[in-house]
């Protein structure tokens, strides 16, 4: 591979100090490539499908319902029973949707979901399928429906509305009503709007509210109910069952081969490497590798913290001049991570060929990753970017893959760690993207830029630290922007950089909020960075959620 080897210098990690801060996901799957050759995690196979129409929600569902202790998956609604009937489902959620199901063209439930005699709840659009498929009637509705409303039982005994009063307030958000009810359903509730806002007929139910949002506050209750009650699962989905079931199918997928781990200081690969260890013990080797992007100290620190708490086989590769290389004269967000994800994967080949024969490359892969990097399977969502480890590999790839975590969200990976007793301190660590500061570097990525950008971020930290912020946070970081400035420092006119700095909430990064920070902390975090780092003379703060905008800028 072109003396690429020659040039990262290799070394082995020693132990001795604390601290780390890096969360490089490093590069993973590429898209068409083969499947996970190993099974979703599930809890004594219980399991929850949530068929997608492109509901904006359909990722909450899934969380909500792993907040009950069952594992779910999100598949499209193109899916096969073939594809599925291995997670050997006990229920079915139909989600929200978009479309009108009496539009010419709308997604409809494949006619498994019918076929297998599973539980099934239909949610707002998912409603609306389960009426006009089994022989109802659904039509444009005279009162639209947005925002709260108060929900009335029929009739009260109905499993789904068990331990809830009669009354309940809800979330609506529907144009389209129930005008026809299928044979051997019956209306079990109604608003002042919909007459038919709940529908049953044994095991499959309706509702034309969303019971997965803070918005309706009983909701979780409305799906607890659903799953325990009706699909009668016992919540056995816990970090310490998951913990054991990945043990065991990381041995058998890997069985006798060898393995190399991108070791990044982030609490998803230290949960990864640690499972494999616990696995297959010698036969895993960890690679952390420096490409030049991380922040201040960061090299250092990681392989301090994971030399002396994890107790791995540790190697440190110095490719930062070979990653700038590859980024040299590239603008392109998108063409940023791929040419990123696909040096990660080069590198990683290079060391396995130094290491001997090698089978597997581990990665801390999450689920909201791969949601996000889905491409037109599902023809009702839209891919919103390629992260550097779902869609930014090579074409070929000589590495089979392990990711135990792929199934996983964040706090469930956080649950793991703990459950795996690893420091709090690791567990609880703010992420950090797999490209490192390339993508928060606006245009391109020089040496330059980067001391800028490392010696702001590193201000941005001290003082969210400093405020004990830092744990109410997701993330919380700088950006160097490709915008410069007028400005006037001790009486001379100045032209400098304009960074922002970004500082969200969140439980999962599929969506996000601006943290309100105190305006005095805002505020020493400008005066320092206007004063210490030369190059900028201007400080902004980003006060975007997400929806619209994404986390990261690029």
């Amino acid at each position: 591979m072109e003396q690429q080897a020659s040039q990262a210098s290799r070394r082995v990690a020693t132990s001795d100090d604390v601290e780390v801060s890096t969360y490089l996901e490093i590069a993973k799957e590429k898209k068409g490539q083969q499947p996970l050759p190993q099974e979703a995690p599930k809890a004594q196979g219980e399991a929850v499908l949530v068929i997608d129409f492109g509901s904006q929600y359909s990722r909450l569902i899934a969380r909500r319902v792993r907040e009950c202790h069952v594992y779910c998956e999100i598949v499209p609604y193109t899916a096969s029973w073939e594809s599925v009937s291995g997670l050997n489902p006990k229920g079915i959620i139909l989600s929200g949707g978009p479309a009108s199901v009496y539009e010419p063209g709308a997604p409809l439930a494949p006619t498994w979901v019918y076929e297998s005699k599973l539980p099934v709840l239909g949610i707002c659009y998912g409603m609306q399928v389960l009426a006009l498929q089994l022989g109802g009637r659904v039509s444009a509705s005279a009162r639209r429906e947005y925002g709260h409303a108060v929900l009335h039982q029929n009739e009260v005994g109905s499993p789904v509305f068990a331990g809830l009063p009669p009354s309940v307030p809800v979330w609506m958000s529907h144009g389209d009503q129930i005008a026809e009810l299928p044979p051997g359903f019956r209306a079990l509730a109604y608003t002042d709007s919909s007459p038919i806002a709940v529908m049953g007929s044994g095991s499959t139910i309706g509702l034309q509210f969303h019971p997965e949002v803070a918005h309706t506050p009983q909701g979780m209750d409305i799906l607890r109910n659903f799953l325990y009650k009706v699909c009668g699962l016992s919540g056995a989905w816990t970090p310490q069952n998951f913990v054991v079931q990945a043990i065991e199918g990381i041995r058998e997928q890997v069985g006798d081969g060898r393995v190399i781990c991108a070791l990044s200081g982030g609490v998803d690969s230290a949960v990864a490497a640690t499972l494999i260890h616990r696995a297959v013990g010698s036969q895993l080797t960890c690679i952390f590798v420096d490409n030049g992007l991380l922040r201040r100290d960061e090299p250092r620190r990681v392989v301090e913290l994971f030399g002396r708490y994890l107790g791995l086989n540790l190697l440190h590769v110095d490719a930062s001049r070979r990653f700038l290389r590859r980024l040299e004269g590239v603008t392109d967000p998108e063409q940023k991570r791929r040419a990123i994800g696909e040096e990660f994967i080069r590198v990683f080949e290079d060391e396995a060929a130094e290491l001997g024969h090698v089978d597997f490359l581990a990665q801390g892969t999450l689920y909201p990753d791969v949601i996000e990097s889905q491409t037109a399977e599902n023809q009702a969502s839209a891919k919103i970017k390629t992260h550097h480890n779902v869609g930014g590999l090579p074409a070929t790839m000589h590495l089979k893959l392990v990711e135990p975590l792929r199934y996983l969200f964040k706090d469930e990976v956080r649950g793991a760690g703990l459950a795996l007793e690893l420091p709090e301190e690791m567990v609880y660590r703010q992420p950090f993207p797999g490209p490192g500061l390339a993508i928060r570097i606006l245009g391109e990525v020089t040496q330059e830029k980067l001391e800028v950008l490392r010696a702001c971020d590193w201000i941005v930290m001290d003082e969210i630290k400093g405020a004990n912020l830092y744990r109410e946070l997701w993330q919380s970081f700088a950006v160097l922007t490709d915008a410069r400035s007028v400005g006037v420092m001790g009486d001379y006119r100045t032209y400098g950089y304009v960074v922002a700095v970004r500082a969200v909430t969140s439980q999962d990064a599929m969506t996000a909020d601006w943290a309100r920070l105190p305006y005095e902390v805002l505020a020493r975090i400008s005066n320092r960075i206007v004063n210490e780092v030369a190059q900028v003379n201007r400080v902004v703060y980003d006060i975007t959620s997400k929806p619209p905008g994404t986390i990261e800028w690029e």
